[in-house]
């Protein structure tokens, strides 16, 4: 579906276009197009990879989806597959294609909310940047993609944070071991989505940079860094998650071992009295003791001194 179609030259918008008229811009010098797609059709793509004569080993990648994140040159264009995502009980992963040249900006998104509304509106209201043309809006698109991996990191770290709080109150720990692992994998799948492209964006800014993003390197940089606060952000809270996880199995084996303990330490009490009585119980006719007249009573005292000192002596080791 066509989102949108506009033409700009020298840092404003001409005004926007029909599909059909693309080729009459896109020759002009010093003139772009700006074409946005949403879940396009074949159909679709055959007929802007027409247009901007587009490589085809890009648009197969964009045909397909599910791609890695990555930004790739064919000749003096860019392709750039980037991974759009939103928080939620499961991680919405979305992607996001770029084709960029000296004179044409495709965006395709496929299954990718929200849009780039701001971003086109940005980038209209700052025409001294979008002289730079194409090269520009592509880094405005890549940053906006980018800033919107910050409040799904917030949410995430917040979600952790409710099950680290529950891990010494007595709440089910178990559940907890769920809960973190969910959060690790909303971890990992974030981190599949900035890693790549840290250093797909690595290539943009230093040494030789593709002839679109020539004179950009400055923005192209500042994009680097937050990737980089990024993914040191997402290696620190997998750390933390992956020591929740392990405390939480240790508080598990701590609690059987408490019950453990306590088993063993009541197990104890009725032993004695148990050897006591099943000792006294055989039916031996020649046994010590069993004439005396204080036999029962000392038999019944032993079992209770017995079992007193050992129950004060499992109490102050803590098994009671």
């Amino acid at each position: 579906m066509l989102v949108n179609c506009a033409a700009y030259q020298d840092g404003k918008k001409l005004g926007d276009i029909k599909a059909e008229e693309i080729s009459q811009y896109v020759s002009r010098p010093e003139c772009f197009v700006w074409v946005a797609l949403k879940d396009p059709g074949p159909g679709e793509l055959a007929a802007m990879q027409k247009e901007f004569d587009l490589h085809e080993l890009a648009v197969e990648d964009a045909r397909h989806g599910h791609q890695r994140p990555k930004i790739d040159e064919y000749g003096d264009s860019v392709f750039a597959v980037l991974h759009n995502i939103q928080f939620g009980e499961e991680l919405q992963v979305g992607e996001v294609d770029l084709f960029v040249g000296k004179n044409y900006v495709l965006s395709v998104r496929n299954q990718a909310e929200p849009g780039f509304r701001e971003v086109r509106a940005r980038c209209e209201r700052e025409p001294e940047n979008l002289k730079y043309g194409s090269g520009f809006v592509f880094y405005a698109l890549i940053d906006a993609v980018v800033d919107r991996y910050f409040p799904v990191l917030d949410a995430i770290e917040d979600e952790f944070e409710k099950f680290e709080e529950q891990i010494f109150t007595g709440s089910s720990l178990r559940a907890n071991i769920e809960g973190l692992y969910y959060v690790r994998q909303k971890l990992t799948t974030l981190q599949h989505a900035v890693v790549p492209l840290l250093e797909a964006v690595g290539k943009l800014y230093g040494g030789r940079v593709p002839q679109v993003c020539a004179g950009l390197q400055e923005y192209y940089r500042d994009v680097y860094d937050h990737l980089v606060r990024i993914s040191q952000t997402i290696n620190s809270q997998r750390d933390t998650v992956t020591t929740a996880i392990q405390v939480n199995v240790a508080m598990i084996t701590f609690g059987e071992t408490e019950v453990t303990k306590r088993l063993a330490a009541w197990g104890a009490l009725i032993a004695v009295p148990t050897f006591i009585a099943s000792l006294y119980g055989m039916n031996f006719k020649h046994m010590p003791e069993l004439d005396w007249v204080l036999g029962y009573p000392a038999a019944v005292g032993a079992m209770a001194l017995i079992n007193i000192v050992l129950f004060f002596r499992f109490r102050k080791a803590g098994w009671l």
